[in-house]
């Protein structure tokens, strides 16, 4: 009976996605085994996956280990051992298991190596040295490479991120820059990242990694604050600063100005300073801005089973709830309530506009004085660098200079933020209530709480009665 082997194939890059690489490997191991009379029933494949990366787990090894272990194959076949590992401790691990089953095969493209016998150990481990210190070297290298690409304010090659042409990262994608200033606007307006998530999953927006059933949210939260926005080159995660202390900026097209960006920074920072870890989901447009007309507990909105005749909607009430401390005897068909408010909200905001001037964009008193100390900065940096003064006598001065500077960049970040949320928020003049009822549910809440800081639902009384608009207090700020 022939042996039945598993074939392995593993490639550390594939930036167009089309597999050739792992193919032709497959091919080639499925050729020596015909040559050696094994049957392959089973291909793992570990695509564009780093076998030199400690945090990477690869996971066709891992069942190709399970299956090893469990019986299901009578061993390997691979094109290279450094196809297989380049850890010493994933080298390990297979040996093991070949101590555990002794009649286990074991074949590669390039080597005849036996992991059967001691001296196929030995040499599989040194193979795997010499393959670790090999990519050892040429991590530091390019390493080394990517940081003076940084430093240049040079791209450092890759998939291009959101928003850029796939043919040419210094591009902009028109449509992508398109999608993430409104998601931008979104945030600034109160909109959760999860919302625009689940929106931008829907469209195939984000560019979400091929296989993925659903973005990360901090895939999202990344493109929307990327530094690369506003042109600012980074380097592991962190902007790069030249030697005044200025970032680096790119040689690419900008999405943002700096104003806009940091407003989202600022704002996503906020939100999670404010809510550490807590969903900030909704559902009801109400929830938790209406209020009982008797006790005054918050009212949150609630599904009610019952459906009107013909209807497939589930409806639901804005309830008094003794669960959260309240009387629970008051309660009111959502929809009817919902449209009421925002029929009175839009009416009111469209008034305040037509007596309101728009307000010039202003800019941010502070602004020169930032300049200054930057230039103050760069200057007390040219002058140690040309011995005007000594290495002392700058880290005396510079610390304070430093400290100036962030205090600064912090408050300008603070202000454009407030100035953008405001413009993000005041959008709602020229709505129909179609169209707010179509926006995120906390874009319509962050509409609604611009003119109204409750809603006070009074009781009806007993039994089925008509819908009473004077029951509903709204109460204006």
């Amino acid at each position: 009976m022939a042996r039945k082997v598993g074939v392995y194939t593993r490639i550390s890059r594939d930036d167009e996605g089309e597999s050739l690489g792992v193919a032709r490997q497959q091919q080639d191991c499925e050729r020596l085994a015909d040559l050696r009379s094994w049957q392959v029933v089973k291909a793992y494949e570990d695509n564009d996956v780093s076998a030199f990366k400690r945090n990477v787990v690869r996971d066709d090894f891992e069942l190709m280990l399970r299956d090893l272990r469990a019986g299901l194959i009578d061993g390997i076949v691979a094109y290279d051992l450094d196809r297989l590992a380049r850890q010493p401790q994933d080298l390990e691990r297979l040996i093991e298991i070949f101590d555990e089953r002794p009649r286990l095969e074991f074949a590669t493209v390039t080597n005849d190596i036996n992991l059967g016998s001691p001296d196929g150990r030995t040499m599989a481990r040194i193979m795997v040295a010499f393959a670790n210190k090999s990519s050892h070297d040429a991590s530091r290298r390019i390493k080394r490479k990517h940081l003076e690409l940084a430093q240049q304010g040079k791209d450092s090659g890759g998939p291009a991120p959101y928003g850029w042409r796939r043919d040419d990262r210094t591009k902009v994608d028109p449509e992508a820059a398109s999608a993430i200033r409104e998601a931008q606007r979104e945030i600034l307006a109160g909109v959760r990242i999860g919302t625009i998530r689940t929106r931008w999953q829907e469209q195939g927006l984000g560019n979400p990694r091929a296989g993925t059933k659903r973005m990360a949210h901090h895939h999202v939260e990344h493109i929307l604050t990327n530094p690369r926005l506003v042109g600012y080159r980074t380097y592991h995660g962190e902007i790069l600063l030249s030697e005044n202390g200025e970032p680096v900026t790119g040689n690419w097209e900008r999405i943002n100005t700096l104003e806009e960006w940091e407003a989202v920074c600022a704002a996503v920072a906020e939100r999670k300073q404010k809510q550490p870890g807590k969903s900030l989901a909704r559902k009801y447009l109400l929830s938790g801005i209406a209020r009982c007309g008797l006790c005054k507990t918050k009212i949150r909105g609630q599904v009610n089973n019952q459906r009107k005749p013909g209807s497939k909607a589930t409806r639901y009430t804005y309830q008094c709830s003794v669960v959260n401390g309240g009387c629970g005897k008051v309660g009111r068909t959502g929809e009817a309530v919902d449209r009421l408010i925002t029929q009175l909200v839009l009416t009111e905001q469209r008034e305040r506009a037509a007596v309101t001037a728009v307000p010039v964009e202003q800019r941010w008193s502070r602004e020169n004085e930032l300049e200054q100390v930057i230039q103050d900065i760069g200057q007390l940096v040219d002058a140690e660098r040309s011995k005007q003064i000594t290495v002392a006598t700058l880290l005396q001065l510079l610390p304070t200079k430093e400290r100036l500077r962030d205090e600064l960049k912090l408050e300008r970040a603070r202000f454009y933020k407030e100035q953008k949320q405001a413009e993000a928020k005041g959008e709602a003049a020229n709505l129909t209530v179609e169209e707010f009822f179509a926006l995120p549910i906390e874009r319509q809440q962050e509409i609604v709480l611009h003119s109204l800081s409750a809603v006070i639902i009074h009781p009806a009384g007993r039994g089925r009665r008509k819908f009473n608009p004077s029951l509903i207090e709204p109460v204006w700020r």
